[in-house]
């Protein structure tokens, strides 16, 4: 059991001895309650020294943790609340405190009828009843679809990577001719563009594969499961996107962006390494440090004529590439009269 989990236990089991008006109890007797709950909890033999029941109602006295108890020495050696109403179980909150509350609830019912937060339909329904909150519209709007081809799996892929379990997937990609199945052992769930991947160990390789070509998941009990430990902050910090290369090595982006347009970049950067180069009255030219992957370009091409990619060299050319495609298609299109 982790330290923490046995504070909670130490802490409840102290709140339930000093609120009790029908038994006065010592420093010993406090020491005791607090090893049989821990005795129930673990099963097995738990002493809780001296020394932390008293730095335990230390931290209940203190604003440590927001509790601020008011424990009382009477008679010189029992322990008990001066207020005979206190727990640390009863949360006070003022009416800035409701109303920041009340917001959180309406963003969280946004999510209700998103498959892995369904469980969470009667928690939020018990914050509205106990914050007294109001059947208001949402103010804010997150941008979310829920008829997402793929969702059905996060339930399993979110549990399969809590629970570390290998999983075989059948799996199809756009350029498939058949189905394959895949046996991976999955480390994170990304969402991008509004499109969900989960991150997984193949073949001794990172994958990223995109939750709407997956047509079946079983868990494969009999092979051991490879943890990469991965953090996703650190594992996504040189890219766009989810497409990450264990070898690339991130390269700097100059792009120029017209004075019209360059407000959008510079208060939604494209990548957290943005910088300004320099700007004047035609535009803004930027830098970004990336590996240079797919996700990258589409966001770039993205920009129309309204972005110039300068370095690296490679890149401008498939730009360019892409730009005189896209205008040859435009020059060969029939478009067929509307009436």
């Amino acid at each position: 059991m982790s330290s923490n989990k046995n504070a909670l236990i130490r802490y409840k089991t102290l709140d339930k001895c000093l609120k009790n008006k029908y038994r006065k109890y010592t420093l010993e007797d406090l020491i005791d309650e607090c090893s049989e709950a821990l005795f129930e909890f673990e099963g097995k033999e738990s002493y809780v020294s001296k020394r932390t029941v008293q730095l335990d109602l230390q931290n209940m006295r203190s604003e440590k943790f927001g509790y601020e108890a008011p424990i009382e020495v009477y008679e010189r050696k029992y322990y008990r609340y001066s207020d005979p109403e206190y727990s640390i179980h009863n949360i006070s909150v003022n009416e800035s405190d409701l109303k920041a509350m009340n917001n959180a609830v309406q963003i969280l019912k946004q999510f209700k009828d998103f498959s892995m937060f369904k469980e969470m339909n009667g928690v939020i329904q018990k914050l509205e009843d106990s914050i007294h909150a109001t059947n208001q519209k949402s103010i804010i709007h997150l941008d979310k679809n829920e008829q997402l081809k793929g969702l059905e799996h996060i339930d399993i892929l979110y549990e399969s990577i809590a629970n570390k379990k290998v999983l075989k997937i059948l799996y199809k990609s756009f350029t498939a001719r058949e189905s394959n199945i895949f046996t991976v052992h999955p480390q994170l769930l990304k969402e991008f563009n509004n499109r969900w991947f989960l991150i997984c160990l193949y073949k001794q390789k990172m994958y990223n594969l995109a939750l709407d070509r997956m047509e079946s998941i079983e868990t494969d009990e009999n092979l051991p499961y490879i943890d990469k430990d991965l953090d996703g902050d650190e594992y996504f910090k040189d890219i766009v996107g989810v497409t990450v290369s264990e070898t690339m090595v991130p390269r700097n982006v100059i792009f120029w962006v017209d004075a019209g347009n360059a407000p959008y970049v510079k208060t939604k950067p494209l990548h957290k390494s943005q910088e300004i180069i320099r700007e004047d009255e035609e535009g803004t030219l930027f830098k970004i440090c990336v590996q240079i992957n797919f996700e990258l370009e589409r966001l770039l091409l993205g920009f129309g004529d309204s972005l110039i990619v300068h370095k690296p060299r490679k890149l401008r050319v498939k730009m360019e590439e892409k730009f005189n495609a896209g205008r040859k298609n435009y020059q060969s299109l029939i478009v067929p009269d509307e009436n």
